[in-house]
């Protein structure tokens, strides 16, 4: 596995050749994952800083695909699995390597879970000198609960897959020691956290709470599934009996999703909004969102975790995956295990101390443009794309001149 420096010494003053990235990731207009999210996001702040990116994604139901500039797309067939789990083609191999052979990238970067090849794809590169970063989005959770006991046995799974990539990216320490304790011992782990545009989600003014005729607004943004918790936010909402002009928000889609509306769609008070493709909805609703909640029982590190707290939310978040870690002094961080008897609470003292949910606005906002930026989370990980290129740029030219 090539070794890299470390990335706390200033390097030398060199003249740094234009980076070409083979980037594996996701897109999917019809969801709000993530994973979607992530790659969006990377690729657009790649292309802005003139990295050339061979994006990789597997075929949607999207008929266009809008790339940004310098990013060139190559669609992959694929069947997808109850929005959970994707099945490359069995030409996809095939397709990658001729790719990586013609376009000769000097990385590999793969979003992990990308589909059955994430074990495939670092053998692939490395078959053309290609070093191979992987990105960890797999949620995780304590291990005492169903969800997070499940999702560990997952990484164990993975131990053997992760060790055949040279970098290993994660959200937080806590998920680095989890990696190294189940066994990942020869890919180089990096902490380097989810980022979001502090300058897109921000405080802001927003005609969203009067056209509800709301007083407060509380919101959730994210999948609406099992392991999120959402009906434990609705339970939690309606025990407090409050009045009509105190609204929870829930926008997002997934499998509770019908259920949770036939089961509340006599209260006016909590609104399904289904899945918000349009960001600038997200955003008018995050900006006059006075609480957001994310109640989840396994988590990576939530991007509309972060993009609530840079829009100024009081929020209210579990102690799970990395969420706790980010939110912990900023907001109010829940136990998953009592989830049922904090909810309630941290509701109610939110909303009848409105000086305590503003200052947790201000901690919020300030919280995620200090230290979860997109900026700098794209800094530092351009910085370890060139760590990764110097090192590995002689076995890499030797070939590239071997084949020419």
């Amino acid at each position: 596995m090539t070794q890299l420096t470390d990335l706390t010494q200033p390097a030398a003053p060199v003249a740094l050749p234009q980076l070409k990235i083979a980037w594996f990731g996701h897109i999917a207009s019809e969801r709000h994952y993530g994973t979607v999210s992530y790659s969006r996001m990377m690729l657009s702040g790649l292309s802005q800083r003139a990295v050339e990116v061979v994006f990789f994604f597997h075929a949607t139901r999207e008929r266009h695909l809008i790339t940004p500039p310098n990013v060139r797309a190559v669609r992959i067939g694929a069947l997808d699995i109850l929005n959970r789990a994707t099945v490359s083609s069995l030409r996809a191999e095939r397709t990658i390597k001729n790719v990586l052979r013609n376009e000769r990238p000097q990385l590999a970067h793969v979003s992990l879970s990308f589909s059955n090849l994430d074990s495939s794809i670092p053998e692939l590169a490395h078959e053309y000198n290609i070093p191979c970063i992987a990105t960890i989005h797999m949620p995780f959770g304590p291990p005492r609960s169903f969800w997070g006991a499940a999702m560990r046995v997952i990484y164990r799974m993975y131990v053997s897959t992760l060790e055949k990539y040279d970098v290993v990216i994660v959200f937080s320490e806590n998920q680095k020691r989890m990696l190294e304790k189940n066994g990942v011992e020869h890919a180089q782990i990096h902490v380097i956290p989810n980022g979001v545009d502090i300058d897109k989600f921000a405080p802001g003014e927003s005609d969203y709470k009067r056209e509800l005729g709301a007083r407060v607004l509380i919101s959730y943004v994210g999948r609406i599934e099992p392991e999120k918790n959402v009906n434990v936010l609705c339970e939690a909402f309606t025990s407090l009996d409050l009045p009509d002009d105190h609204v929870l928000v829930l926008a997002g889609g997934g499998m509770d999703l019908g259920r949770l509306r036939r089961k509340y769609s006599d209260d006016p008070r909590i609104i399904f909004r289904g899945h918000l493709s349009d960001a600038r909805e997200i955003q008018r609703l995050l900006r006059a969102s006075d609480i957001n909640v994310l109640p989840s029982a396994i988590e990576g590190l939530s991007i509309s975790m972060l993009e609530a707290m840079a829009s100024g939310c009081a929020m209210i978040v579990t102690d799970v995956g990395a969420d706790g870690e980010a939110m912990r002094g900023a907001g109010l961080v829940l136990d998953l295990e009592n989830l049922d008897g904090q909810l309630p609470l941290a509701l109610r003292q939110l909303i009848e101390f409105p000086e305590f949910r503003e200052e947790l606005r201000r901690r919020s906002r300030q919280r995620a443009v200090e230290q979860y930026s997109l900026r700098g989370n794209l800094d530092k990980l351009v910085d370890l794309y060139r760590q990764l290129e110097r090192s590995a740029r002689p076995s890499f030219y030797a070939y590239r001149n071997q084949s020419a």
